[in-house]
């Protein structure tokens, strides 16, 4: 996942230890490890901290917005609230953004369209378009107010540099080696209204996600993460609009006792099942 970026590869000490099935050395299979604990998924945390940075420099500047004092469309309440996937019978989109990117645009003007609009930016983010150039800029033009596009696609540009993606094992294009494959996907959990006005809103994303590569020689095999991402949108154009954008780790789960799959499985399954492109 990418947002700034997603691939935290660190864990808890202490954690539940995972059991891992017999296998061939992939990385995926084998003896029995401590979790995350490799050193070269320690050394693209470290890389993905200085992305994180990059962002975080890039939409200084796009904002805030305080609502405490101004009302509520559904209500005066200004309190962060959980956002149910129930539903509601109003139309959550009215189609995509354009080719390309499969984003979709046309979002309410209201809490469940910020929310709606906030859930499918987080997948966007986290898809693995924003490790290719041409890509990466339509994900930001669409996602962004122009604005803030300007200034976060230059970072971004410099932070998804080829040194960035060598240590993911992608090539300077973001391709994967021949027999690979590159998995980047967030899987939105829940949205929460933290904030609500006319023409903006401050909406929090709480998502996992799986980021890694899936190959018998990968020295990064596919792990999930845990992230919680907060959206400051605007309305801006007949839809909704990032200016900023922050991120954090976790809340995360205990990890299962679940068996590792080998990475023929993961990458069998990464080709079975489409990544879900609208995520409420």
């Amino acid at each position: 996942m990418s947002f700034g970026d997603d691939h935290d590869y660190n864990g808890d000490p202490g954690q539940t230890r995972t059991r891992l099935p017999e296998g061939d050395g992939d990385g995926y299979g084998g003896a029995r490890r401590p979790v995350r604990a490799s050193r070269s998924l320690m050394t693209v945390v470290g890389v993905v901290v200085l992305l994180i940075a990059a962002i975080a420099f890039a939409n200084r500047g796009g904002g805030s917005h305080d609502s405490a004092s101004e009302g509520n469309k559904h209500g005066t309440g200004t309190g962060a609230t959980a956002d149910p996937t129930a539903p509601s019978g109003v139309k959550p989109v009215k189609g995509a953004s354009g080719p390309g990117t499969g984003i979709p645009a046309g979002f309410a003007d209201d809490q469940q369209g910020a929310a709606s609009a906030a859930a499918n930016y987080a997948v966007a983010l986290g898809s693995d378009g924003m490790f290719h150039t041409d890509l990466r800029h339509a994900i930001i033009d669409t996602i962004y107010t122009p604005s803030a596009a300007t200034r976060l696609t230059s970072s971004l540009d410099a932070a998804y540099s080829a040194d960035f993606l060598g240590q993911l094992g992608l090539d300077a294009a973001g391709d994967a080696p021949q027999g690979s494959t590159f998995v980047s996907r967030t899987i939105p959990v829940g949205t929460q209204v933290e904030s609500y006005s006319t023409g903006a809103a401050k909406i929090s994303v709480w998502y996992t996600g799986l980021v890694g590569m899936a190959g018998t020689d990968s020295k990064n095999p596919v792990a999930t993460t845990w992230k919680t991402a907060t959206f400051d949108l605007r309305w801006v154009g007949n839809d909704w609009k990032a200016v900023a954008y922050a991120q954090k780790n976790g809340p995360a789960p205990v990890p299962g006792d679940d068996a590792a799959s080998t990475a023929d499985q993961i990458t069998k399954a990464v080709q079975q099942f489409g990544g879900f492109t609208y995520a409420r």
